[in-house]
């Protein structure tokens, strides 16, 4: 089973990458972004309270985000792997997957980190906004608190994985195709190593 993280701030392009490898590789989705906007379309309890953080920039507590996760697992028994997508945040959160992951005999296999400057990010994250609606994407005072938020609680998430030997960093600005080239080749080295 293939288990890939897509790591990588705002802006650094993981949805574009998302569907390219689901494509490729037949991965179940698991975009903690979408999960969470199907509750808040949904009107759930869970979607009023996590609309409300984010509008504010804060993240959703972990424990309903890994129990929508399990969930996600149970519902995909068959699956040839999934893409986890804007979760694990915090070495917390990798350390709870990497405990549901073996409850259900299977492992992360490679963390693949999109790396994009701040510049870069909040220009592509602005324009998003204009389109997506989105306030988070709008508000370049936000945009740089979730970035901050990211250096702050999610890069420490690289060298978790890192201490097991699975990340690798792409760089995340340039051509679409190229960027999923590499990706693509990285994931050929450790399904190749696993393999042998």
């Amino acid at each position: 089973m293939l288990n890939l993280v897509l790591f990588g701030p705002p802006g650094a392009g993981k949805g574009t990458q998302s569907e390219k490898l689901i494509a490729q590789y037949q991965l179940v989705h698991l975009s903690t972004g979408d999960l969470l906007r199907s509750e808040i379309r949904g009107g759930t309890e869970l979607g009023l309270r996590a609309k409300m953080l984010m509008d504010q920039g804060i993240l959703v507590p972990d424990e309903v985000v890994i129990g929508m996760i399990e969930n996600k697992l149970k519902e995909n028994q068959s699956a040839a792997g999934f893409i986890f997508d804007g979760f694990p945040r915090t070495v917390p959160q990798a350390e709870a997957l990497d405990e549901l992951l073996a409850q259900h005999n299977t492992q992360i296999k490679v963390m693949v980190a999109l790396v994009v400057d701040e510049d870069e990010l909040t220009k592509r994250l602005l324009i998003r906004g204009q389109s997506s609606g989105r306030p988070d994407d709008q508000n370049e005072a936000l945009i740089h608190r979730r970035i901050k938020e990211y250096n702050d609680k999610t890069a420490p998430v690289a060298s978790y994985y890192e201490s097991q030997g699975k990340f690798k960093a792409i760089d995340g600005i340039g051509n679409i195709e190229e960027i999923f080239q590499s990706i693509c080749a990285e994931i050929e080295t450790v399904t190749a190593n696993v393999r042998q």
